[in-house]
């Protein structure tokens, strides 16, 4: 299985061999543009993977994806928002498909997730219907891809 999230539509995609099998509106980061760090409430862009499943999130459930990524690691490393042994860490996580570190300037903890209180916007994960995300968190797996397409 695959996601494919298009903010400019709000939709969420699964595709399964390249089949559609599942298409949902989905509520997004309140601030539009890429993810550049924490608290900037903008939902990420690029290439990510399912790498934590919670079955008791505050959010009904939660898939927890891989961001930051190697890409967002170079940037935050070049603009001087994380050191050079976060860099590391995050691309090492990436190489063996684990969760990067969720807890540095770049942000982390995004995933998709259930209903959240606003339900116009969030801090910068995919959330939709307590309905909606029992059906991905039947079918997702950890390592299956998520890309975020503006």
């Amino acid at each position: 299985m695959n996601v494919v999230v298009t903010k400019r539509a709000r939709t969420l995609v699964v595709c399964d061999n390249g089949r559609e099998v599942f298409r949902i509106p989905v509520v997004l980061g309140k601030n539009p543009g890429d993810k550049q760090r924490e608290g900037d409430m903008s939902t990420p862009e690029g290439e990510f993977y399912i790498c934590y499943k919670n079955p008791d999130s505050k959010y009904h459930r939660f898939l927890g994806l891989s961001y930051p990524n190697v890409e967002d690691a170079e940037r935050g490393l070049r603009e001087g928002l994380i050191a050079r042994a976060e860099h590391n860490a995050i691309c090492e996580a990436m190489a063996e498909r684990r969760c990067p570190p969720w807890k540095t300037a770049l942000g982390g903890e995004v995933g998709l997730h259930g209903p959240c209180p606003n339900k116009t916007w969030t801090h910068g994960c995919i959330a939709m219907s307590a309905e909606q995300i029992e059906v991905l968190y039947q079918w997702l797996k950890l390592g299956d891809t998520v890309t975020i397409c503006p």
